[in-house]
């Protein structure tokens, strides 16, 4: 390993956050300028991970929304979602996405700046399958694997795109083989060996947060937020840094800011609620302050 790629982390506060911006939108962009977000998830025992991952892509200011869900949950989906165009793809028996489901997405990548996949996805070997799929397609945007989408980055090798995986602990041991004690207990070495071996940007969650890219850069972010330890916290995460990319930031920048913003959303409503016991559905509702706060400006 480079000397470069031993350095100690840099650590992510407020102070990082104003010397590297995410960019503003000129003031008279449209919505085109803000990017277009596609999200890939959702099935019909889990569509409300689909619903917190979308949401939290409009409230880091993409422009466009598309989200691309299971065909069973996809009516209820667009109701509940009306800022989306929302797209019902073919389900396997076990509830995954049927690789038939390929031709009426591949339009969607195309015309996407930030694709998520993952948030929501059931049936591991078909997600796996339609995963591969998407990331053998030809299209520009990065890729945000979350989820189950995660493992099927085993079976790519070296990713020869811009792709950022968000696992927690569990889900980095099972895609390196790992015990999960033995990530979480190193989870910088691990954030950086698979970063470098896939070629991919690493956002390993956990109460110290690493992000690990390709050329040996890494960032951690450290905050105690008991109450983000919840259900649908991880796809709010994945769904802000696919807004963030889709605004034009690189996929180590997003996942930074995702990660900062992400615990001070949590932060913001234990003060109000209580350290615990808040909902994932609450968190993309503080988005947009703390995003224009943390570039150095007070809301009015």
């Amino acid at each position: 390993m480079s000397a470069r790629a031993q350095r100690a982390p840099v650590e992510v506060d407020a102070a990082l956050l104003r010397r590297w911006p995410i960019r503003a939108p000129a003031p008279r962009a449209d919505k085109e300028a803000r990017g277009t977000v596609l999200v890939i998830a959702g099935s019909r025992e889990l569509p409300g991970a689909a619903l917190l991952a979308a949401t939290a892509a409009l409230r880091a200011g993409a422009g466009k929304l598309v989200v691309a869900t299971g065909a069973s949950v996809a009516a209820g989906l667009a109701l509940a979602l009306p800022e989306a165009r929302v797209v019902a793809v073919p389900e396997t028996k076990a509830g995954g996405f049927a690789l038939r489901g390929l031709a009426s997405v591949e339009p969607l990548l195309a015309a996407a700046d930030a694709v998520l996949i993952g948030p929501g996805l059931a049936d591991e070997r078909a997600t796996h399958a339609f995963v591969r799929a998407v990331a053998a397609s030809r299209f520009a945007a990065p890729l945000v694997l979350d989820a189950l989408a995660i493992g099927a980055v085993a079976g790519l090798g070296r990713v020869d795109r811009p792709v950022l995986l968000t696992p927690h602990a569990g889900e980095m041991a099972h895609l390196t083989g790992r015990d999960k004690e033995q990530v979480a207990a190193e989870p910088e070495r691990h954030a950086r060996e698979a970063a470098q071996a896939a070629n991919v940007v690493v956002a390993l969650k956990g109460m110290a947060t690493h992000v690990a890219t390709p050329d040996g850069r890494c960032w951690r972010h450290q905050r105690a937020v008991p109450g983000l330890a919840t259900s649908g916290s991880g796809d709010v995460l994945a769904g802000l840094a696919a807004g963030l990319i889709a605004r034009g930031a690189e996929p180590a920048q997003a996942a930074v800011w995702a990660v900062a913003v992400h615990a001070r959303a949590g932060a913001a409503l234990a003060r109000r609620a209580g350290p615990i016991g808040y909902l994932a559905r609450e968190l993309a509702a503080e988005v947009p302050r703390l995003l224009h706060t943390l570039r150095g400006r007070s809301p009015k």
